[in-house]
This record gives C-alpha cells, structure tokens and sequence, in this order.
C-alpha cells in the first residue's frame, strides 16, 4: 500500500494528519514482526554437532584430508556452526522483541495525540509483501534464513533509502517536528502501557546464546530501551528516539554509530543485521576452502545453511496445507492474532485490569503458548503441489474472529479440533483455558 506520508514529494505532516501517521508507524512496526518470527523459527538453533561432524569428516576425506587432520577440522567447523546458528536465533529474537516495544511506544504516541492504536488484524494479508509506506520494487518476505533474508532485514532497518522511499527514521522524524512545532494535546488521561509493571523485559530465554568458550551472551542490554509514558513533548521525543535509535542506530553529528545504547554493548538492529550477513559470508568462504568447492563469486550462495535451517517453504498459507496440519496453524493464527487483540485492550483498561490482561496473557501467549506451538507445527511435514517435501511452519496471518462467541472461546474450539488430530500439542490446553477473556474490539459489545 502506497502511502502519502512515505511519499518523497511529502516532506511535513500536518497536525490533522498526525492521528493517521502514527497508525501508520505502527503497522510498520508490525509489518515487521511476521517476517522477523517467521525466519526466527527456521533456524535450529541447537544443531546435532555429532552428525555434522560425521558429515563434514566424510566432506574432508572425499577432497583428501587424512582422517585425523578431517576430524580437527569438522570438529571446529562444527563448533562454528553451532555457535552461529545459536546467536543468530538469539539476535533476530532480539529485535522482533524490541519491534514489539516500537509498537506499544508508537501506539502510547497514538494514545496520548489522537486516540485508540489500531493493532488487531494489522498484520499484512498478502505476501511477498511491501514495508508499509515503501515503493513495490521493495519486498519482503516469510521466508527461511539465507544470506538473501538477511540482506531484506538490512535494508527494513537501513538508515539510508531504499527504493527512492524515506527511511523509518526519517518518517518518525517527520512526526517528530510536528510535534515539536505545534501546540498539541496531550491526553493523559487514557491507558497507556508504561515503565515499572514488568510489562517489557529486554531479554528472555530466547535472546541469549552462547559463545565458543560456552559464556552467555545476552543481546539486549537494559539501558538500551523502555516503555514510556507520552505525557508532554519531552517523553513523546524520548520514545521515538528509542525507536529509532535501536533500529537504525543513534545519529551524532550527522554519522550513524553503531550501538544504541549508553553502554555501548548493544547494536542498533541495522548493525545486528549487517553483523551476522558478514558472519554467514565468512563462514561460507570457509567451506569453500575447507571443502574444496568448486569456485563460485555469488557472495549470496549458501553452503552451511544444510546444517541448521529448516526446509520451509516462503509465504506458505494455511489454506494450503493438509487438513492436519491447517486445524494448527488456524489455532496458532488464533493466538498469534490474539495477542494484538489483547494489547489493544490494554488501551481501554487501567489499574489491575490492564495488567492482568497484559502480565497472563501477553507474556502467557507471546511467550509460552506461540512459542511453543510454533515450534511444534514445524514438526509436521507435507509435500507441496511443485513435488517438494517441506516442514509445516506458523503462517503469522491474521485470524478472522466472528462475533458469534468470544475470541477465547473460538481459540478453545480451534485447540479442541487441532489437539484431536496432533494430540502433541495437548500440553497446552490448561494455558489457553488460562488467558484472560476480553473483547475483539473495545467498541463491539456481546
């Protein structure tokens, strides 16, 4: 969708137009989250280094490498793999989690400038896909880990155009003069989600790895971002900061730095990107010399994505797959869309309300319940109609709830049917009875 606010030609919001800005803000944010997760979860993290050992010892032998010079070899060549594949998980995780403060800080924005975010059924429809606000010619992606994803999420988060189209920066700076030059209400008076109630933690247990001396690495710090409390243009200027400061990376005195926060242990998501695109470069460059490949100058074929990525196939559907494995991932469309249900609600509720919606059933289903079956999909199989076998994988669409029954008790219906044909995801069933039942929209009634 082309919008005249990524226009080049557009080079200042009005204030009547700053309402329909910042919805857009948000989408764009939320644009990315699908793409992020979807990649995310390709990825084994935690490979088999005894099988790949084995396969690259017999690699070695084949090109005439002593069984003992072999096995050296493997045994550190595996050692990086599994490394790689482990942080990388672990950053990708990391942004999509500071995607999601981006925003609930861009919808405080909304809250506080021009009434309730818009955030359930927000999820692109159609993929590939172009980034909110960009030209055609940019696209995204569902799709597995390769050297060509990585380049896609470099260019989401670059602080340069792509495209002829403004950057994300460069949009929210646009909110950000509007802001500053004009004399708005700012209405506190409305929920927001804010700071000191745990609702937003920089790490969980999938932004962490560990490095070849077996150390964890956490790659979120706690200085590098927070929710904020839009009450006046000072807290307004401090949240879009943060959002742009950990994507594209903070500017000073017109140069991009490489981290994004005080500290300077934390890389913007732009910087994060690039960092493992190199990675995965050198690593190939490796194999190509270890294992005697026949010389090819595409810097973006891939070698060792056998090892640790998953055959999933891009922009799958859940119309398209077998019946088994649809009755899944139309409960984990459910879920997924769930989520943004329930933050929208938090918009409308305050005191204990809000968070006890926020705290069971955000943290319950972002990180429990999705992750979980996202997860489990992946262990179903099908073959597509090109003749290619593939693991299923969450689709990330948005799930039409009806207006018959709350959403909760379609989800319990949707596991009811999904658990009877993969029984696997049984284990689930007393979370889901467990999240909070609120409204699909503030403004619909039962």
């Amino acid at each position: 969708m082309k919008n005249k606010f990524f226009s080049k030609v557009k080079d200042e919001i009005m204030p009547k137009e700053l309402g329909e800005a910042i919805q857009h803000a948000i989408e764009i944010e939320i644009a990315t989250i699908p793409t992020y997760l979807y990649t995310y979860y390709s990825i084994n993290r935690f490979p088999n280094q005894k099988a790949i050992c084995s396969s690259l010892t017999q690699k070695l032998i084949k090109v005439g490498k002593t069984l003992e010079c072999a096995q050296e070899i493997a045994l550190d060549f595996s050692a990086k793999i599994m490394v790689f594949a482990n942080k990388t998980g672990a950053l990708i995780m990391s942004v999509a989690i500071e995607e999601m403060l981006h925003m609930a800080l861009s919808s405080n924005l909304k809250q506080a400038l021009a009434g309730l975010p818009l955030l359930a059924g927000k999820s692109p429809n159609e993929w590939p896909t172009s980034l909110p606000g960009h030209l055609s010619t940019f696209k995204i992606n569902r799709a597995k880990l390769s050297l060509n994803q990585l380049s896609t999420f470099i260019n989401i988060e670059s602080p340069k155009p792509i495209c002829d189209s403004k950057t994300i920066g460069e949009f929210y700076d646009m909110i950000k003069k509007c802001i500053d030059k004009n004399d708005l209400q700012f209405k506190i008076d409305l929920p927001q989600l804010i700071n000191g109630k745990s609702y937003y933690a920089q790490n969980n247990i999938d932004t962490v790895y560990y490095d070849k001396t077996h150390n964890p690495q956490f790659t979120n710090q706690d200085d590098s971002g927070d929710l904020i409390f839009i009450k006046d243009k000072t807290s307004a200027n401090k949240a879009i900061e943060c959002i742009v400061d950990q994507g594209e990376g903070k500017v000073i005195n017109g140069e991009i730095q490489t981290f994004d926060d005080p500290s300077k242990k934390e890389k913007s998501h732009y910087e994060k990107f690039k960092e493992i695109h190199l990675e995965y470069q050198l690593l190939n460059l490796d194999f190509k010399k270890y294992f005697e490949v026949e010389c090819n100058d595409d810097k973006e074929v891939d070698y060792i994505g056998q090892y640790f990525v998953k055959n999933i196939a891009n922009n799958p559907l859940t119309k398209d797959y077998p019946a088994h494995i649809a009755s899944v991932s139309d409960l984990l469309n459910a879920i997924y869309t769930y989520i943004f249900v329930m933050m929208e609600n938090c918009y409308v509720l305050s005191g204990n309300t809000q968070w006890e919606v926020f705290m069971f059933g955000m943290h319950k289903s972002m990180i429990f319940i999705l992750n979980s079956i996202s997860g489990d999909i992946m262990n179903l199989c099908y073959t597509a109609p090109n003749g290619i076998s593939y693991a299923a994988a969450p689709t990330f669409e948005n799930y039409s709830f009806n207006l018959l029954s709350s959403p909760k008790a379609q989800m319990i219906n949707l596991f009811n049917t999904a658990v009877g044909i993969y029984p696997a995801i049984s284990y689930l069933e007393p979370r889901i009875h467990d999240l909070p039942d609120v409204l699909l929209s503030p403004y619909i009634k039962y």
